[in-house]
């Protein structure tokens, strides 16, 4: 069955399902089963979903501390007279195990939210991020800042109230049954090729612009969150005392997240290394969550019966989002060690002027540039 819809002048809005029917009414406070967002029969429908959210953002913010917690290690290392390297610090060592907790959370989110939920919420890390920097860094607080936050948290309300409610207990042979249906087989052939034309253009004409690592990046990327959703899915089923781990599929689904994750590292760290943060950071969100949105309608069907009025609202929340991170992104100066250069005084075969310039990248900060022609000549 099917209702319509009135708008808030009496024009008709459009039929839809009972289900969506409840939701609409209990998102803008109408009549209905409950009365609100917040209601027993809205909370009962939507916990497993809410429980996918608050997993995804308190990960995703997690993330944002870890990260600040190692740059505040990198800079202390940097301000010492003897620089050790940044793995004997055990700051870094806080860090990288709150980025390990965060990255376990955000998998397990994929067990009981859609894609097209989790995916976007990646963007608390990039106004998490923005804040913290305020207290680990002792950054100063931007207007840039202040109204990005405030259109990606705008963005991230709607995507919220507007995902799609579909069941996330994924079974294996359900898993199977969606690898073998044509949407996917057609997606992912045309995946493959435009992989393949990319990936030409990088090898063989050697162009490395952002757009074209991070494009390759996005492709691997809706193969990892297929891979990762699914494996998540039958694990969680397990867990309840479904086991799914003795099917072929849960350990096919385990190489293809482990491959196209290492591949997608691998043009993700050139393209950190060839282009500023604030350059990579907003283009591949963007890029990350519309092929992850993509990969899940196509392959798991999220927005199969959604009204028209729930997806629109639900891009707009995308578009809010995508605003934001370029908001907080754009005009962010580039961290700068607070040490220009280390003088080592006199080195046999370099001139008197030689410094070392200090590298966050490496595990000594420090590179010694030679500028003597004669002595590269020699060796």
């Amino acid at each position: 069955m099917a209702r319509p819809v009135a708008g808030p002048e009496g024009k008709d809005m459009g039929i839809l399902p009972v289900s969506e029917w409840a939701s609409w009414n209990a998102s803008f406070g109408g009549r209905g089963a409950g009365s609100g967002p917040l209601s027993g029969p809205w909370y009962r429908t939507h916990q497993t979903q809410l429980l996918g959210v608050l997993l995804a953002a308190a990960s995703n913010f997690l993330i944002s501390v870890s990260l600040n917690i190692q740059k505040c290690a990198h800079l202390r290392l940097a301000c010492q007279t003897e620089p050790k390297p940044y793995y004997t610090s055990k700051l870094w060592w806080c860090g990288i195990t709150l980025l390990g907790l965060a990255e376990v959370g955000n998998f397990t989110a994929y067990g009981f939210a859609p894609i097209a939920l989790v995916a976007p919420l990646g963007c608390v890390s990039v106004i998490g991020s923005a804040f913290i920097s305020v207290l680990f860094l002792k950054k100063n607080m931007r207007a840039a800042d202040i109204l990005g936050g405030a259109l990606t948290v705008t963005g991230t309300y709607l995507l919220v109230t507007f995902a799609p409610n579909v069941p996330q207990e994924l079974t294996a042979r359900g898993v199977q049954n969606y690898l073998v249906r044509w949407p996917f087989l057609l997606y992912s052939i045309l995946e493959i090729i435009l992989f393949c034309i990319l990936l030409y253009f990088y090898k063989r004409k050697a162009a490395k612009h952002i757009v074209i690592l991070l494009m390759m990046v996005a492709l691997l990327a809706s193969l990892t969150i297929i891979a990762v959703k699914a494996v998540a899915s039958m694990i969680t089923l397990s867990a309840k005392g479904m086991m799914q781990l003795t099917y072929p599929v849960f350990y096919i689904m385990i190489v293809l997240m482990a491959t196209s994750c290492a591949f997608q590292v691998k043009f993700l760290t050139q393209a950190m290394h060839l282009y500023k943060t604030t350059a990579v950071v907003p283009i591949n969100f963007v890029f990350f969550t519309t092929s992850a949105i993509i990969s899940g309608i196509i392959f798991y069907q999220e927005f199969h019966s959604a009204a028209l009025l729930s997806v629109f609202m639900f891009l707009f929340g995308c578009l809010l989002s995508f605003l934001g991170v370029f908001v907080i992104a754009r005009n962010k100066k580039e961290e700068h060690l607070q040490i220009p250069f280390v003088d080592c005084g006199h080195i046999p075969g370099q001139k008197l002027t030689a410094k070392i310039q200090p590298d966050s990248h490496s595990s000594c900060y420090g590179t010694l540039n030679n500028e003597d022609n004669s002595m590269k000549s020699q060796r």
